[in-house]
Formats: C-alpha cells, sequence, structure tokens
C-alpha cells in the first residue's frame, strides 16, 4: 500500500516505521451503525480512519452505552490489540460511514518482536493513545455522573 498518503496518526512514528505499518495495512469500510468492535471482545486488529467517524462507548451496567469520544479522519482506532490478554476496553461503532486502514494485530505484534526499535516507537505511539483515551474517559464519565461533571467548565 505504499502509494497511499501517510495518515498523520503515524506521523509521531519514523519515516521508516511509517512506510513499515503502511505496508501491511489493507482497506476496509464499514456503514453507519456498525459495530467495529465490542468491548470484551478479542482485539485482533486496528484501524486509521481514512474518511468517517467511530463513536467509542463504554458500557454501563444498567444505562445505555456511554460514549467516550468519538474519532474521525487520521484517529488511531484500538489500542487493545497490543496489550495482552488483548481484549478490547471499549466498544466502537461507526457514526458515519467510514474508510480506513486495517493492521493485523498478530503481525504488528511479530514486527515488533523482530525489531526492538520499531516495537519500542509503536508502544510509544500506542501508550500516548492510550493516554489520551484514558483522560478522555475520566472526563466524560465524570461530566455524565459526577454531581458537578469535570470541574472544566469552570
Amino acid at each position: 500500500m505504499n502509494q497511499s498518503p501517510m495518515p498523520s496518526t503515524l506521523k509521531t512514528l519514523p519515516p521508516a516505521d511509517q512506510r513499515q505499518l503502511m505496508d501491511i495495512a489493507r482497506e476496509s469500510s464499514f456503514p453507519q451503525g456498525a459495530r467495529l468492535f465490542e468491548e470484551g471482545g478479542h482485539a485482533d486488529r486496528f484501524w486509521i480512519i481514512r474518511t468517517g467517524t467511530v463513536a467509542l462507548d463504554l458500557h454501563v451496567p444498567g444505562r445505555r452505552a456511554a460514549v467516550i469520544e468519538t474519532l474521525g479522519h487520521g484517529r488511531l482506532i484500538g489500542w487493545s490489540w497490543l496489550f495482552a490478554p488483548h481484549v478490547w476496553h471499549l466498544g466502537g461503532e461507526a457514526t458515519a460511514p467510514v474508510r480506513a486502514y486495517e493492521f493485523d494485530a498478530s503481525v504488528v505484534r511479530a514486527m515488533c518482536q523482530e525489531d526492538a526499535a520499531f516495537g519500542r516507537h509503536v508502544a510509544e505511539w500506542v501508550g500516548g493513545v492510550v493516554a489520551h483515551r484514558l483522560h478522555s474517559t475520566r472526563t466524560r464519565l465524570l461530566d455524565l455522573y459526577a454531581p458537578y461533571g469535570s470541574g472544566s467548565a469552570l
């Protein structure tokens, strides 16, 4: 897939690592309303959005799933594939038709094992996404369920 433009989310990786990932990318698409993955399911792939949007949601017992964040162009969908036990921590649903680059998690994990520098770069990239999602999750849950929200509007 060398001729495709480099997704902006990959620009935090060194150029050689960007090319390595894009070489194994395949194009995929999802109609509006499609579930890409379910919380608790096996995380065996990840995506980078080309067009469309995906809502990340969290199961809340006795309530409708809480949308944590909506992601669009250039954003990484999924981080659970990198860390054992490779189970989705959130769910994901296309809120508009999605075209994305899809990556096989087992192939990328094998690449990380074979090349320590590549593996470190991927772990740092995905770790940054995890930190951002954790913050977004905390803020959203406080907004929904805390008596005074997250306090971010003060």
